[in-house]
């Protein structure tokens, strides 16, 4: 995950949970993510203070109650604040009391807004959602994309002829995917490719997509497919799903 032509106000911006619950974890981030948000979780808030100097205007939600002990966590987002100002805070706590809340809100300048843990989480994601909207976390991109060239388990089948040509992904959004094919096809386009079988790690998709068009490169030819409004919503879940677990796993490798 290169910073190379990094610019948040085209890619959007990152958000990090750190030291996020379970509950955080199955439902706050799954509904960002279905909702085209680029989050990820944080396990360390030292290796993570280090990456947020290189995207220096990403979003922090810290839990409070993890790790260190409250003042301590104090201390952490001063620092935060004053070494990399641009980095916007928010906090998740089991304490929901007015002073603590307060004192985040009003003495520590916490923007993204200070949430309870121990409430239905659904109603902290949407809480979550709005503040993202407002600060307009994702700038303008609408549609998250993974880079998947690299990954042994990224494949696709197209029925050609009363065949199947194998091919690699090269990269997928929700929106659509691009990939290199065995013997580069001629493929029309606005073709309409019905019963495609897509490979992502362990799920295994069917999907329908037309050709948007090729484009010769050095390894030969790259096509790339817009999925119909026929694929199914399930689905446009599991696309999400796995973008997510992509991303992650690269922002995990340059976390560590």
């Amino acid at each position: 995950m290169s910073d190379e032509n990094y610019n948040s106000e085209l890619s959007g911006k990152k958000i990090f949970m750190l030291y996020p619950t379970a509950s955080v974890i199955n439902q706050v981030i799954v509904e960002l993510t279905q909702q085209e948000y680029e989050v990820y979780v944080a396990k360390d808030h030292g290796k993570l203070m280090r990456i947020l100097k290189k995207f220096n205007d990403s979003i922090v939600y810290v839990n409070i109650d993890e790790k260190m002990p409250e003042q301590e966590w104090e201390k952490w987002i001063l620092t935060l604040h004053s070494t990399i100002p641009d980095v916007k805070v928010g906090v998740l706590a089991s304490n929901p009391s007015e002073e603590l809340k307060d004192k985040y809100i009003k003495n520590l300048n916490i923007a993204c807004g200070f949430l309870p843990l121990k409430v239905d989480m659904s109603k902290s994601a949407e809480a979550i959602i709005e503040i993202l909207k407002l600060i307009n976390v994702k700038g303008r991109r609408k549609y998250l994309r993974a880079s998947t060239e690299r990954e042994a388990n990224a494949s696709v089948n197209i029925p050609l002829g009363g065949d199947f040509v194998k091919g690699t992904v090269k990269d997928i959004s929700v929106v659509g995917f691009s990939c290199t094919l065995e013997n580069n096809p001629d493929l029309h386009k606005n073709a309409l490719q019905k019963d495609i079988q897509m490979r992502l790690q362990s799920m295994l998709l069917n999907v329908e997509a037309v050709v948007f068009g090729s484009r010769a490169e050095e390894t030969g030819k790259t096509y790339v497919f817009i999925f119909t409004q026929r694929v199914d919503s399930d689905v446009r879940i599991k696309i999400r799903k796995y973008i997510q677990q992509n991303l992650q796993s690269k922002m995990d490798l340059e976390i560590n």
